[in-house]
This record gives structure tokens, C-alpha cells and sequence, in this order.
């Protein structure tokens, strides 16, 4: 029902931006969410948005350095990574359908993108 389609990964220097785009065959009323899987690690929840909310929700690891935005014109959510670090490599994936009590949580998203590598070096 829901296509999602993941640019904008690469490979950046520790300290370097990269902005993820994620281009939806239709948002609608749906949270939007960013995720990411390093090699031995679980998928973690980024950030994630919706449109009535007031304000965006974000990991700690994250908060204050990732901005996820929304174009409900363009049915593209965003997500602008700046002061990487190396822990912050991975395959960065977008998703939709989350809930509000729990935005972060992988389990609620019933849409994923195909995902797009971010690898950040010392």
C-alpha cells in the first residue's frame, strides 16, 4: 500500500553532514520514523514524526544533532544528520504506521523502506 524509498546515504568524515531522504507513494495521516542497524546490534528508533504533533521525537543519542521534517507536498520526510560520529554508521531505514504512545518502537511500523547505508569514519 505504502512504497518508501531511501538517497542521500554515504560515506562522511567524523564531524560531517549527510541529509536522508525518504520519498513515499502516500504519508497521508501516517507517523513517519527513521531507523538504523549497525552489524551486531538491534534496530534502534532515530526519530520520528507526525504531523499534528507538536514537536518531533529523537533518541538520545541523537537529540540535538538529527533533525527528522516532513514535505506533505513532495510526500517526503527527511532526515538532517550533522556532528556524525562513528557510532552512528549504519543501514538507516525509513518506515510509516508507528503510534504515538510508543514512536520509536520498530514494532509498530508496518512499512519500511529498503534502507541506505551511512558510514562515518574517524
Amino acid at each position: 500500500q505504502v512504497q518508501l524509498v531511501e538517497s542521500g546515504g554515504g560515506s562522511v568524515q567524523a564531524g560531517g553532514s549527510l541529509r536522508l531522504s525518504c520519498a513515499a507513494s502516500d504519508i497521508g495521516n501516517r507517523r513517519m520514523g527513521w531507523f538504523r542497524q549497525a552489524p551486531g546490534k538491534e534496530r534502534e528508533g532515530v526519530a520520528s514524526i507526525y504531523a499534528g504533533d507538536t514537536s518531533a521525537s529523537y533518541a538520545d543519542s541523537v537529540k540535538g544533532r538529527f533533525t527528522i521534517s516532513q514535505d506533505n507536498a513532495k510526500n517526503t520526510v527527511y532526515l538532517q544528520m550533522t556532528s556524525l560520529k562513528p557510532e552512528d554508521s549504519g543501514m538507516y531505514y525509513c518506515a510509516a504506521g508507528g503510534t504515538w504512545q510508543f514512536p520509536l518502537a520498530a514494532s509498530y511500523y508496518g512499512y519500511w523502506g529498503q534502507g541506505t547505508q551511512v558510514t562515518v569514519s574517524s
